[in-house]
């Protein structure tokens, strides 16, 4: 927020409030320190993590929904802090903008856009880990990387649309002798902006947060509720852990960067409208300017999403480090890799490793042998793979075991 917007018909450094003229003036002092500091480590650290993420996407080729998703989201992440240095240089300067009007235009609009395709990319994401765990039967006709593909061109195209009246709301105006670049509006139109921003706050963030909210609702009792026929094995529960923990981790990015953010927001835009007095005001202007940095920190928290949601995202950074390469080569030489996405090698893996374990042991029945019933590879948690698809995977219940 710049100090024109939080400056309504100010002379002379003096500070009015009366019914019939409305004259508040704020000191912001804090926010030339809390915002340039602030922007410069979301910088920092948004451009490698982001960057990084970006080049790991694309060496992981071909794309499941799921990456699919994040790889857009990381990239809206990374076009809105390349636009973070301007605003560095902008309250540093004591507010003072020497770039023209056509640039504050673009940075604000890029925040917008970014703040709404995170919201957006995030709902993706969360719906279709719920159609994966609580439906796997319809994910396997329903989700494919296609769709995924014109989803996310609907949220850059719906994202893009919403924001266009930015550019015509944002403008820069003279004041002291400096040049602000307004965040919102002139003082003209700021009802008109009100009205507008609440509509977009309400589709772009509400019904995208109450989508989220009940899909991890229903994830959450659907991974707490036993599971017939699932084994309990290890590597299911951490299965099972790591869901709850990438569930946990966008409640924690949606209550610390955009709820509060949105809510702030609003109080303050319903309290220059209604003309509240001005302590009460720069209350409500100070906890809105210290909301506005939690928003920009999403950028460097995303990348911490990929990094529990994708087990190829994560198997690819720790093998990009310094001296992990050859020690896992090293380890694994005659280790084939699979990939999650192909059915058919995850079968052949598992019909060798039954057909050896029933060579050495064949009292043992391989459907009740928990090395062959891999919790990995329930429909739930790979929809691509259904043993009506790949009985190898799944072999049948030994009938001794399964009586109907």
């Amino acid at each position: 927020m710049d100090p024109s917007d939080s400056i309504l018909n100010s002379h002379n450094g003096s500070a009015y409030n009366s019914v019939i003229t409305y004259r508040c003036r704020f000191d912001e002092e804090f926010k030339y320190i809390l915002l340039p500091v602030s922007y410069s480590l979301v910088f920092v650290f948004g451009f490698l993590l982001n960057a990084t993420a970006l080049w790991l996407f694309l060496k992981m080729r071909p794309w499941n929904p799921s990456t699919i998703f994040m790889f857009h989201l990381a990239l809206s992440d990374f076009l809105y802090v390349l636009s973070l240095p301007t605003l560095v240089y902008y309250y540093a300067n004591h507010g003072n903008w020497p770039f023209g009007v056509a640039a504050c235009k673009i940075v604000r609009f890029l925040f917008y856009v970014n703040l709404y395709c995170s919201i957006l990319f995030l709902t993706c994401i969360s719906v279709y880990r719920y159609v994966g765990i609580c439906h796997p039967l319809k994910a396997l006709t329903l989700v494919k990387p296609c769709h995924s593909y014109l989803a996310c061109a609907a949220v850059w195209g719906v994202v893009i649309v919403c924001m266009v009246p930015n550019l015509f709301f944002v403008t820069t105006s003279r004041r002291d002798n400096i040049t602000l670049c307004h965040d919102t509006t002139n003082k003209k139109l700021f009802k008109d902006y009100v009205d507008y921003s609440s509509v977009v706050m309400v589709f772009l963030f509400g019904v995208p947060f109450l989508v989220i909210v009940v899909c991890y609702c229903l994830m959450a009792r659907a991974l707490c509720r036993p599971r017939v026929g699932v084994s309990s094995s290890q590597q299911g529960v951490n299965f099972y852990q790591k869901t709850l923990k990438l569930i946990i981790m966008v409640l924690v990015v949606f209550a610390v960067c955009f709820v509060p953010f949105h809510v702030t927001r609003t109080l303050y835009y319903t309290a220059r409208v209604l003309k509240v007095n001005c302590e009460t005001l720069n209350m409500i202007n100070f906890t809105y300017k210290i909301t506005r940095p939690l928003v920009c920190i999403n950028s460097c928290i995303d990348p911490i999403l990929y990094f529990l949601a994708g087990d190829h995202y994560r198997s690819r950074l720790i093998s990009a480090l310094p001296g992990r390469r050859e020690a896992t080569n090293s380890q694994t030489p005659e280790q084939p890799q699979i990939q999650a996405n192909d059915p058919h090698s995850l079968s052949l893996v598992y019909k060798k490793r039954g057909e050896k374990l029933k060579s050495k042991h064949p009292s043992i029945h391989p459907s009740i042998h928990p090395s062959i019933h891999h919790p990995s590879i329930h429909p739930s948690i790979h929809p691509s793979i259904h043993p009506s698809i790949h009985p190898s995977i799944h072999p049948p219940i030994h009938p001794s075991i399964h009586h109907n």
